[in-house]
C-alpha cells in the first residue's frame, strides 16, 4: 500500500522553515531535518492535510500554498507545496519534533544544519534533500 504525505517548503526572508524530527525509532528519518507536514487522512486532499498538519505541528494557519511537485516511489507519494511563512520563527509553537529553524538554500546544500536547541549539526531527511535538489531547477513564484 502506498501512503500519501504533504510537505511544506515555507520561506521567510530568503530562508526555509525546517523541523528537526524526533530521535524516535520507527518514524521516518529520526533525528534528521525535514519539512513540516504529514500523512493524508482518508478523504483529505494534500493541501487540506498540509494545512491541518501545520496547525497541529506549529500552531500556524497557512496562507496561500502552491503545489510544487509530487515525488512517487513504491512506498509513498509525497506532495510538496511552496508558501510564505508570514510570522517570525518565535511566533510558532513547536508541538512535534525537537527543534525548528530557518535555513538558507546555501546552508541546505551543505547537507547538514545546526540545531540551536541541541547544539549540534544534524543531517537532512531524504524528502528535504529532494526539495533542495529541486531548488536548483526553476521554481514557480511563491504565492
Amino acid at each position: 500500500m502506498t501512503l500519501a504525505v504533504a510537505l511544506a517548503m515555507l520561506q521567510r526572508q530568503d530562508r526555509w522553515l525546517l523541523q528537526l524530527r524526533d530521535d524516535v525509532e520507527g518514524i521516518v528519518a529520526p533525528g534528521h531535518w525535514g519539512l513540516f507536514g504529514g500523512y493524508l487522512e482518508a478523504g483529505e486532499t494534500a493541501e487540506r492535510a498540509l494545512r491541518r498538519e501545520l496547525q497541529e505541528e506549529i500552531g500556524w494557519c497557512a496562507g496561500e500554498l502552491s503545489g510544487w511537485f509530487v515525488h512517487r516511489n513504491e512506498v509513498r507519494n509525497a506532495h510538496f507545496f511552496l508558501g510564505r511563512l508570514s510570522v517570525p520563527l518565535e511566533a510558532l509553537q513547536l508541538a512535534e519534533g525537537q527543534d525548528l529553524t530557518l535555513a538558507s538554500l546555501e546552508e541546505l546544500r551543505q547537507g547538514r544544519i545546526w540545531s540551536p536547541r541541541l547544539g549540534q549539526y544534524r543531517p537532512l531527511a531524504p524528502s528535504l534533500q529532494l526539495a533542495v535538489e529541486r531548488c536548483g531547477q526553476p521554481m514557480p513564484p511563491l504565492p
